[in-house]
């Protein structure tokens, strides 16, 4: 049996086929220490695991689950945004719980792109988009990002391109891999850009807690639901990663588009995985600062790393990575981040994987305990 044309369009994932050569090392014995993957190490709260555990004697618990999720789930998603963005969000109509945000790009890509039509996407920026956009049977139109420019795209010189054919615009703010920010002007920029070119804009949102003192939502902007949605994640905010839980916000017919492929993608999410998130959108702010209690000794760990390696990187970056650009004179990250896998046991993350501009930097996660990067660090 031949597989489809549309798996000519995308190769296996990055970190699918190198964490299988890393398993290999280390299944020789070698004493590989993982700098590469953003899965956090940390454990949810207890308060979480304890919900979970009384949810699985409820009535119903193990029965197919609502396509829309629980009332109080989406409710708690609306009093999350309203608490730590205010946002207002109608819970019955404006918000959509997933199974992790990442499947929220192809249900997205599904909802709304026809074979043909443009995505615009950044350079760099996080793969999925642009595997998304080939399986569609979309046309990836990327726009750089460069460090000059804070990683922030030039919209003056987007706005020269011939537009009429995108339908949709990825951003991710705080932004992945790098760490940048966009302030409160720059997202009244995009959602003008957006409305301007009839394009929906779709913020990747799910870094914003973690070593961040100013979280932001696209949907702060007045008259952005119109034409933007929003992702965001419990993976990174409450260690929650394997759990598979995401949200996808937006008006009610952009909401109703992505149910209609949804609801015939999946019969709901675990209930008990569903009152754990309840849970975990319900945590005092001392749950954040004790999370980024740990995250900032490690950055400040990752840093020494850094500068062992000659590596520049900007301090007002946040989010759980360190994007790092290598000395002049390096010509492949690829190659330097194999260097070191094999001379010293590290898996760093190339640049290259995001896209060409991430060519001549890494990528550290501070997922990784300060015993561990020490050790890295000795290994220097």
């Amino acid at each position: 049996m031949i597989a489809a044309d549309r798996l000519n369009t995308v190769e296996e994932y990055y970190f699918s086929k190198k964490l299988r050569e890393v398993r290999g090392l280390m299944a020789k014995g070698r004493p590989i220490i993982n700098m590469g993957i953003g899965s956090p190490d940390l454990d949810p709260s207890i308060e979480v695991l304890n919900v979970v555990k009384e949810a699985l004697n409820h009535d119903g618990a193990h029965q197919y689950q609502s396509y829309q999720g629980l009332p109080e789930l989406r409710a708690s998603f609306a009093s999350f945004y309203k608490d730590k963005f205010d946002v207002v969000i109608d819970p019955a109509t404006e918000v959509l719980p997933l199974m992790g945000s990442k499947e929220g790009i192809m249900h997205i890509s599904l909802a709304f792109l026809n074979p043909g039509d443009e995505v615009l996407i950044p350079n760099p920026g996080y793969p999925t988009y642009t595997s998304v956009t080939n399986l569609v049977g979309a046309v990836a139109k990327y726009y750089d990002l460069v460090g000059e420019q804070q990683w922030f795209p030039d919209l003056e010189k987007l706005q020269q391109q011939d537009l009429s054919k995108v339908k949709i615009m990825w951003t991710c703010y705080p932004h992945m891999p790098t760490g940048a920010t966009a302030s409160l002007e720059q997202l009244q920029k995009l959602v003008a850009f957006a409305k301007k070119n009839d394009i929906l804009l779709v913020n990747d949102n799910p870094y914003s807690f973690v070593l961040n003192d100013s979280p932001i939502s696209i949907l702060n902007i007045e008259g952005a639901k119109e034409v933007a949605m929003e992702l965001n994640s419990l993976s990174k905010t409450f260690n929650m990663a394997g759990w598979r839980v995401g949200m996808i916000l937006g008006n009610a017919d952009h909401i109703n588009a992505v149910l209609k492929v949804k609801s015939n993608m999946d019969s709901g999410m675990f209930y008990g995985i569903q009152k754990g998130a309840i849970a975990a959108l319900n945590s005092e702010d001392s749950w954040f600062k004790e999370l980024n209690k740990i995250y900032d000794q490690r950055r400040e760990l990752i840093y020494v790393l850094a500068d062992k390696l000659n590596c520049v990187y900007d301090k007002n970056s946040v989010g759980m990575f360190v994007w790092a650009k290598l000395p002049q004179g390096i010509q492949s990250a690829e190659k330097f981040i194999d260097e070191v896998l094999y001379d010293k046991n590290i898996f760093i993350t190339p640049g290259t994987i995001f896209g060409s501009n991430g060519e001549g930097y890494i990528r550290f996660s501070l997922c990784v305990t300060a015993d561990k990067i020490n050790e890295a660090i000795s290994r220097f």
